[in-house]
């Protein structure tokens, strides 16, 4: 059994095998959670929050109550010390006195990784600027792996925001480990995925790729398609953001080309890169997918805790 790390700051931080064990632990909940009703009894997980969120934060709180611990934090940077210029060391120090793990969100790149490295308990990265999401990766791979029975032979495309989609960034990484992978990346130029993750991981490890701007083209191809929202918040010029916004709309009629078995994901929130009809479609996983956070981070916060066997 390969080391766990002590926190959660990027995806390439799991090894394989830590993947896997996660993922079976998050199966066993799913299969038996009363069994982990109680296995957080006295634990508290402090949620850090300098951006907005309502996903990721609801689903890190959902996950302790589920496992039976408590949960203290902000939600708002202007609600915590931030807003006087406290640093992102001296917090973590701090909240250290009061929690036993974080989960951080943090509109700079690289601040989870400052408090890992200043905090005496586990810290959990729950978005770092444009940088990554380790635990919505996660939920990305549980939800893969339950409606599609594996995670290898896959031709996966991802759509729309490639550039800031630090969910798109952490998902390639991960799917990158796996045997008969094929990525199809479809965006406007101007949200093309970057460079370094391209040269970093995909060349690097000689993954077939496709980059085109016609989702209609490559729809057929597809086993998974990943949709992103064009992030407003990412953009210095709206006008810029106006005209990209709408670029890929996914509808009932263009879905129609695509595979019977095929899954669609979308890390949300959806603004309307997806139509509203496309959510009957049994092809739309991406509610599952919020589902299959929680119990992945149910999962992540018992074995940073080494509470998954019990006490």
């Amino acid at each position: 059994m390969s080391d766990f790390p002590k926190s959660l700051i990027d995806i390439v931080d799991l090894s394989q095998e830590n993947i896997n064990e996660l993922l079976e632990i998050a199966d066993d909940i799913i299969a038996n959670p009363k069994k982990y009703a109680h296995r957080c009894d006295g634990k508290k997980l402090a949620t850090l929050f300098f951006e907005p969120s309502t996903r990721t934060r609801l689903s890190f709180e959902a996950a302790m109550y589920d496992l039976g611990g408590n949960v203290i934090g902000f939600s708002d940077a202007m609600s915590s010390s931030a807003s006087k210029g406290e640093s992102v060391a001296d917090t973590s120090k701090v909240i250290s006195c009061y929690a036993d793990i974080i989960a951080m969100r943090h509109p700079k790149e690289g601040a989870p990784l400052v408090a890992s490295m200043n905090a005496s308990i586990p810290v959990i990265n729950a978005g770092d600027g444009g940088h990554c999401h380790p635990t919505q990766t996660l939920a990305d791979l549980c939800t893969i792996r339950r409606e599609k029975g594996r995670l290898d032979n896959l031709t996966v495309g991802f759509c729309g925001d490639l550039k800031f989609g630090r969910t798109v960034h952490s998902l390639i990484s991960a799917l990158s480990e796996h045997t008969g992978i094929k990525i199809v990346l479809i965006s406007p130029a101007e949200l093309k995925l970057p460079s370094y993750i391209k040269n970093d991981v995909i060349k690097a490890k000689n993954i077939p790729y496709v980059q085109t701007t016609d989702l209609d083209s490559v729809l057929p191809d597809l086993d998974i398609l990943y949709m992103t929202r064009v992030q407003k918040e990412r953009f210095f010029n709206e006008e810029d953001y106006l005209r990209l916004k709408d670029s890929y709309i996914l509808t009932e009629s263009r879905l129609e080309t695509g595979k019977d078995d095929l899954i669609v994901l979308h890390p949300l929130p959806r603004v309307n890169e997806i139509a509203v009809g496309v959510d009957k479609d049994p092809r739309a996983c991406y509610f599952k997918q919020v589902l299959n956070g929680k119990y992945m981070r149910m999962a992540l916060i018992l074995k940073l805790l080494g509470l998954e066997k019990g006490e």
